[in-house]
């Protein structure tokens, strides 16, 4: 099927730098885009056609109703339009304006994003879980910021277990707060790239935004409040429990961890793992994984996280190939192959 649309004035900006945003309906799509003088060809199957027809006009009415897409997000809700057939433009817009706080809406750049915005306005409890660079944290404080100024909670508390990621700090000098703030200085840089600096000052200083480490939050009861915990996979099991009982009423609470770089001694004591499976069946909770195609940093962490992960499953697969060798009459082959690692390492000076 092959239709033409006339093009409207300022049409341009849909197209993107380098029809980078024409590129993404092309190939989500599976269609064909031509730009001539005064129209846009469009070649394809009839559905794939109507879905692209649909996107021009919704992007024609939003421009016409005052809408103003920021850096990024238009080719981001692309992304997010061509991978769910049932998400229009316009949905997707009027959504981000709900959540907007300033001049700035939350937008998702993904599919899984996207179910991530909509399980924290669906749910009262939120796990997400994933690599670093997907958003959940950011996406988790904007979320907080747009329900604190909307003046559904009264206040936000955002709380991080102090754990060193592999070194060992020592004892750092200065006051209480001044020892913690180290490790909660990522939370800090996305309140001041969301808000203005003063405005964040003033929260913090009336304690409407509270920054603690979760250890804190033993003995309290969390009403009217957006609570998010960040890097949950260093969480021991007795400091998850603690905290997602701390629950009030009105109340949201989002758990965010990344399960590939837990820093406790043991891995197996990590609270998020044993939560993952305690909870899972648990009504009125909701669990969102992301994966390296949801990663919105450089475009090389993606390769790197991906990288990782593929090593990950290697040494898996030696192990356990190595757990069933037994070579009979070789008691010096059979004692290593009681430990891979030591079997891994002998194999290596041989």
């Amino acid at each position: 099927m092959k239709k033409s649309i006339e093009i409207s004035p300022n049409i341009e900006a849909l197209f993107g730098t380098r029809d980078e945003n024409l590129h993404v309906l092309e190939d989500g799509l599976n269609i064909n885009i031509d730009l001539r003088s005064d129209a846009i060809d469009l070649e394809g199957s009839p559905q794939d056609v109507g879905r692209a027809e649909q996107i021009f006009a919704d992007y024609e009415h939003l421009r016409r109703s005052g809408f103003t897409f920021q850096n990024g997000d238009l080719n981001s809700m692309l992304r997010v339009l061509v991978a769910d057939p049932k998400v229009t433009l316009r949905s997707l817009a009027e959504a981000g304006r709900q959540r907007s706080f300033g001049r700035r809406t939350v937008q998702p750049k993904g599919l899984n994003q996207r179910r991530y915005l909509e399980a924290i306005e669906a749910h009262d409890m939120v796990f997400g879980v994933g690599p670093a660079g997907t958003g959940k944290t950011y996406l988790a404080v904007a979320m907080a910021i747009s329900a604190l100024l909307t003046k559904r909670v009264n206040r936000i508390i955002l709380a991080r277990p102090a754990v060193e990621a592999g070194e060992r700090l020592g004892f750092l000098p200065g006051s209480l707060q001044e020892k913690i703030d180290p490790y909660l200085r990522p939370l800090y840089d996305a309140l001041y790239e969301m808000l203005e600096p003063e405005k964040v000052d003033r929260y913090l200083e009336k304690n409407v935004i509270e920054i603690a480490p979760i250890a804190f939050m033993r003995g309290r009861t969390l009403n009217d409040s957006f609570v998010i915990l960040d890097e949950a996979q260093n969480t021991t099991s007795e400091q998850m429990k603690m905290f997602v009982t701390r629950l009030g009423f009105n109340s949201k609470a989002v758990i965010t961890g990344d399960i590939t770089q837990i820093d406790l001694p043991n891995a197996r004591r990590s609270g998020l793992l044993e939560a993952m499976d305690v909870l899972k069946k648990v009504e009125g909770l909701a669990f969102v994984h992301f994966d390296e195609g949801d990663v919105v940093r450089h475009h090389l962490v993606q390769r790197i996280i991906r990288a990782y992960d593929e090593r990950k499953s290697q040494v898996a697969e030696e192990q356990m190939s190595l757990l069933d060798m037994r070579v009979p009459g070789n008691e010096k082959a059979n004692e290593r192959g009681k430990d891979p690692v030591r079997l891994l390492e002998a194999n290596a000076k041989e």
